[in-house]
């Protein structure tokens, strides 16, 4: 699949009068038409809105005043405001919901001059691995049609696999844009917990949650990374800090966590990542085994922290103050009706796992246990960071499955994220990168994962290789 021009190609297009913004979103509305009716990566498509944004784009080019992303067309994943247009997070509950402000990353891209397309679809409420969870039906992969994009950012990551966007915005809480971004052969960056702000991002999970960028190569990702990154006074957790830090290649050292090659990964996988080990080593870097020893342990501590904030999050939707509300003889009624039709299966498990691991007599045997294997987890890698400049490793231990495959078996679903829900536990930045296809033309991503604040770095070593 032609992975299509990136950011900085239209931009020197632009600028140069190659082709306007308005010709330009007009040429991706239309492929937009043609492909989205086969993999469903667009719920809502914003053409007429797009179309004055673009008018507005090629007058501030005209008159000199255009940034990087000015007259860009970017699509946005489903749980992100933008005022006056429907975000439904993937469910029937926020159905009709209209967003009434922007979130803080969609003010940034407007200041710039992006063009938003539309919204992209997504498991309920950012709750799965392959978006098949979403209300409105499952988003299939453009490499292979009968196969999942991943989850729970499918659709933005489809759409640029698709090249019916530039860039998109995905949110990742467990992996949900790391994963799909090695699904569908896309560059997905999950940056360091606060370095972009969560506001106006409807939450999953509020100290996992983390709003990044889709993009065809490396460098886009860093061009939208560096455009939504930012302190927000609305956002208590964000931050302003991301550290400008070079390094010379040839002292630079990569960790191998050997815990992370064992049983579970798929053999294709497994030869695809320990090939691209072997660049970085021909390139110059010093490959280093490290040890993570308590990540056997992330994906139980990640369900019990995700489900648990979930279950407090998502206790606002019953059906009085706005979303979806079904009937009922009594206050009660109404309270279970609006919950049980509303809510998928997924999240109705994910809800009740979540209210058990908080109730009285379970709270300190899950939560407040899982709450301190956090805290191991973290110091594991900062404990390898203390010898290694990065780690590598496998993003999913296996390739892109069929729809339908796993939907009976939430373990095997839950496994997907194995390797990317450490990185979210611990808050630090990772990026996904396509290295290879596999004998099927199934896409593999190698995962890179830096310490805090450190996205600089994961862009130039990323750069290396891709």
């Amino acid at each position: 699949m032609n992975k299509g021009i990136t950011i900085k190609e239209i931009r020197e297009n632009l600028d140069s009068k190659k082709y306007s913004a308005l010709e330009l979103t007009k040429d991706y509305l239309d492929k937009i038409k043609e492909w989205n009716p086969s993999i469903h990566a667009f719920l809502d498509v914003f053409e007429e809105d797009a179309i004055e944004e673009a008018k507005k784009a090629d007058e501030r080019i005209k008159k000199g005043d255009a940034h990087i992303l000015t007259g860009i067309p970017c699509a946005i994943k489903d749980n992100i405001l933008i005022k006056g247009k429907r975000c439904t997070a993937g469910s029937k509950m926020l159905e009709n919901y209209i967003g009434t402000y922007d979130a803080f990353v969609i003010s940034k891209l407007k200041e710039q001059g992006a063009i938003i397309l539309g919204k992209t679809n997504m498991d309920e409420f950012a709750m799965g691995s392959s978006t098949e969870n979403s209300y409105f039906g499952p988003t299939r992969n453009p490499f292979d049609l009968n196969r999942v994009p991943g989850g729970s950012s499918g659709g933005s990551a489809a759409a640029v696999a698709a090249d019916i966007c530039a860039f998109a915005l995905g949110s990742d809480t467990g992996g949900s844009i790391r994963q799909p971004a090695s699904f569908c052969l896309t560059v997905g960056l999950k940056p360091t917990y606060g370095t972009v702000s969560r506001n106006g991002l409807i939450t999953y999970s509020s100290s996992l949650d983390q709003i990044g960028p889709f993009a065809k190569t490396v460098e886009d990702a860093k061009i939208v990374f560096d455009a939504i990154k930012g302190r927000d006074p609305c956002d208590s957790t964000s931050v302003d800090v991301v550290k400008n830090n070079g390094f010379d290649l040839k002292k630079i050292k990569l960790g191998i966590p050997k815990e992370y090659f064992g049983d579970g990964l798929d053999l294709e996988v497994k030869e695809a990542v320990e090939k691209a080990i072997e660049d970085y080593r021909e390139a110059g870097a010093e490959i280093v085994e490290v040890s993570l020893p308590n990540s056997k342990y992330a994906l139980a501590c990640y369900y019990i922290i995700a489900t648990a904030e979930a279950s407090a999050n998502l206790a606002r939707l019953d059906g009085i103050r706005y979303g979806f509300e079904a009937s009922g003889d009594k206050l009660e009624d109404i309270y279970l009706n609006t919950r049980t039709q509303g809510f998928g299966e997924e999240v109705k498990r994910r809800i009740m796992l979540g209210t058990y691991t908080l109730s009285s007599g379970y709270y300190d045997a899950y939560y407040k246990k899982a709450l301190k294997v956090r805290s191991l987890i973290k110091k594991d890698f900062e404990k390898a960071f203390e010898e290694v400049d990065a780690i590598l490793g496998p993003v999913s231990p296996i390739l892109p499955f069929e729809i339908g495959e796993k939907t009976n078996d939430p373990l095997s679903m839950y496994l997907a994220d194995i390797y990317t829900t450490p990185v979210n536990l611990a808050g630090l930045p990772a990026i996904s990168v396509p290295i290879k296809l596999s004998k099927e033309g199934l896409p593999i991503g190698l995962h890179i994962i830096a310490p805090h604040y450190e996205e600089n770095k994961l862009f130039n070593i990323a750069k290396i290789i891709y």
